[in-house]
């Protein structure tokens, strides 16, 4: 592929609600810069965009693509994102390595759930955006109403840039409101505007003739003075209200039909930021916080902003933000402070790598098989360290436990949760001491759904899933004495040990505390880490429920021994068996995980949200307002928002979220921990 100039290079997201068609939008840009001779479907699974396995078998973009495009002498890196909302990591790393995000809405559906959050996250960026509305070529397409939906969601002046000639399957073309000049078919031809779109046109021009002006004091004096603008005076005063964040153009297009896009190509180049326009970026240097411009000449810093594995290796995929990176050269690892050697550089189209003999300041681009390398890993020049951040996620909200379906599956169990987790950010798995399950954590059930099947067409490793069980503790809740006698004669040597023993609560989170109170060599001290050895035993196992005891003072204050046959194991048996005893004695109850719970939901939400956290034995602590939406904070028992996600999304019509952080243990109410006992006594007679 051809190299370009940092100036000559444009950045995008393409970023939407499920299903708005950025897929198919990507596939009209390939096709009408000569990189296909046919369009694919995603109906089909022949898009550029979409080559993994499951997303070609759920007709759904699962993982950012990258796609450039080459057009009049600029490079448009497009990142075309995934709609879902369980892949919202893919859609943050996208947005951090970009200079524009392309906010896609259906000109049926209008602005939905995804629209809003994803609106929200390039807010977050500070990002000049643009809005397409896609899909103009189906019955019931409804621009205007697309318009309106958009200023009654987001503070914003959307500034239609063009209007659309035909409705529905007659739509075939635009109206170039800076010409007046009609754009029709797949290639943008100038052609003849209808004469109801040219009388409709004059006032859509003075709203974007005055929006132009705002974005310049020259031309907003001499728009002030009835002066007439000229043509590239209005795209430059829009170029710095759109780079300013002012003025939010609007684009119609239908992707599938390829009508609008080469307009819309044309304003991505005209109107958003190369990154040498961009300004500044903040990494941390060896003497602080250094700003990096885009300068190929300068100290190279490179952001790993995605990973992609397979069968074959490892595929980086970073954003070069300073310096440049050249094929066959070292770069290093700031992270992991390894070296690497970057062997063949690429700037990929979908799964295609399309060789780069360097990549240039701005520029995005793919190496191979790094060993140290993984998402958020910065490279640069090691005389030169520098370390870039990545973008920050929510936290996980669903978690699954995974098992080896088979046992030839469980030695590479982790060798393929590891590689998941390196190419998704979001995905995280860890091993539950408590439990001793395998918890696989996300962002949702399709997000894990999609993770174990990746985990068996990729790494060949079958894993099933299950709910988790919660992590419960138990403890005590009285002091209480008791002795317990282990006696055996089998003939030969026997065992005899005798051990009193005393129990006592102690204070949340302080943990198990052994004592020795034998006087008078009632017990030898050699046979006291004996007793202490089998109690431990018991605080792994549990006593009535199978999980572990924690918070409890043990005190062994008396007992008896045998000449002969008192060793060891005796002890270790009589410690054990005593312990359970005075545990049973001694009050015991299970002990629950709280978390805190914040969850956003709109104001037409809040009773119905409030009533369910009320039969999940929630306690709201309070609520707040952040903008449109409302935010209630509450303490919820782990074992009952467990799938939560799920509940929320279904009666918040998919606008609800949430965040978990734990808080502390607390007593389960006497009712539910004798449904738990019970449970246990099952599962063990069955075993």
């Amino acid at each position: 592929m051809k190299e370009y100039k940092t100036e000559q290079i444009r950045n995008v997201a393409l970023i939407a609600h499920g299903g708005a068609g950025k897929t198919s939008l990507t596939e009209a840009l390939l096709f009408n810069t000569g990189v296909l001779t046919r369009m694919g479907r995603v109906e089909d699974g022949t898009t550029v965009s979409d080559f993994d396995d499951e997303e070609i078998r759920r007709s759904l973009s699962l993982s950012t693509s990258l796609i450039p495009c080459e057009w009049q002498e600029h490079k448009v890196n497009v990142l075309d994102t995934p709609g879902f909302l369980d892949f919202v990591g893919e859609v943050k790393n996208a947005l951090r390595v970009v200079e524009g995000a392309v906010v896609l809405v259906d000109a049926v559906a209008g602005v939905e759930v995804g629209t809003e959050l994803v609106w929200g996250y390039a807010a977050e960026r500070e990002l000049p955006r643009m809005v397409v509305v896609s899909k103009m070529d189906r019955d019931n397409a409804d621009y205007q109403g697309a318009l309106s939906a958009l200023r009654d969601a987001f503070d914003a002046n959307f500034v239609p840039l063009v209007l659309p000639i035909g409705k529905a399957q007659a739509f075939n073309g635009v109206l170039d409101l800076i010409s007046m000049t009609a754009r029709m078919g797949g290639k943008g031809e100038a052609g003849d505007a209808p004469a109801d779109v040219l009388d409709a046109a004059a006032e859509w021009r003075e709203k974007l003739v005055e929006s132009a002006a705002e974005g310049d004091d020259d031309l907003i004096m001499k728009y002030f003075e009835e002066e007439e603008l000229t043509e590239d005076e209005i795209r430059s005063g829009l170029r710095a209200a759109v780079q300013a964040g002012t003025a939010v153009p609007v684009y119609f297009v239908s992707g599938t039909a390829n009508v609008g896009v080469v307009p819309l190509l044309e304003a991505i180049i005209a109107l958003f930021p190369s990154p040498a326009d961009a300004g500044e970026e903040a990494a941390e240097g060896a003497e602080g916080t250094e700003m990096l411009l885009a300068d190929s000449s300068a100290p190279a810093a490179a952001l790993v902003f995605k990973t992609v594995t397979d069968q074959y290796g490892k595929r980086s995929v970073f954003r070069v933000f300073s310096g440049c990176l050249e094929s066959d050269a070292r770069a290093y690892n700031s992270n992991k402070r390894e070296e690497e050697r970057l062997g063949q550089l690429s700037s990929m189209r979908g799964k295609e790598p399309l060789a780069v003999t360097r990549l240039l300041a701005g520029d995005i681009g793919a190496a191979v098989k790094l060993g140290h390398t993984d998402t958020g890993d910065t490279l640069c020049d090691k005389g030169h360290p520098l370390n870039l951040a990545l973008a920050t996620y929510p936290s996980a909200v669903y978690e699954a436990a995974v098992v080896p379906r088979t046992q030839a599956d469980q030695p590479k169990m982790a060798n393929a949760l590891n590689r998941l987790c390196e190419e998704d950010s979001t995905l995280s798995w860890r091993m539950d001491p408590i439990t001793r399950e395998t918890i696989l954590s996300g962002m949702g059930e399709v997000h894990l759904d999609v993770a174990v099947k990746r985990a068996e067409a990729r790494f060949g490793t079958c894993l099933d899933r299950a709910v988790p069980k919660v992590p419960y503790q138990e403890t005590v809740t009285k002091t209480y004495k008791t002795q317990y006698r282990h006696k055996k004669q089998t003939g030969g040597a026997g065992q005899f040990a005798e051990v009193h023993l005393r129990v006592e609560p102690r204070g949340r989170g302080e943990g198990f505390e052994y004592v020795n109170e034998v006087f008078g060599g009632r017990i030898s001290s050699s046979f006291i880490p004996s007793i202490e050895k089998g109690i431990k035993q018991v605080l792994a196992q549990g006593v009535i429920a199978g999980y572990p005891v924690v918070d409890v003072m043990a005190a062994v204050y008396d007992g008896k021994e045998h000449p002969v046959d008192s060793k060891d194991i005796a002890f270790q048996i009589a410690g054990r068996e005593v312990f359970k005893l005075a545990v049973q004695g001694a009050g015991p109850v299970l002990l629950e995980p709280i978390y805190d719970v914040a969850v956003v939901v709109s104001a037409e939400n809040m009773g119905d949200t409030i009533g369910d956290l009320n039969t999940r034995r929630a306690r709201v602590q309070g609520m707040d307002q952040e903008g449109a939406k409302g935010v209630i904070r509450a303490q919820v028992p782990l074992g009952e928002i467990q799938r939560y996600a799920n509940d929320l999304r279904s009666f918040t019509g998919g606008r609800g979220y949430y965040t978990l952080e734990f808080s502390h243990y607390e007593q389960v109410p006497s009712h539910i921990q004798q449904e738990i006992i019970e449970k246990h006594e099952r599962e063990r007679e069955e075993s």
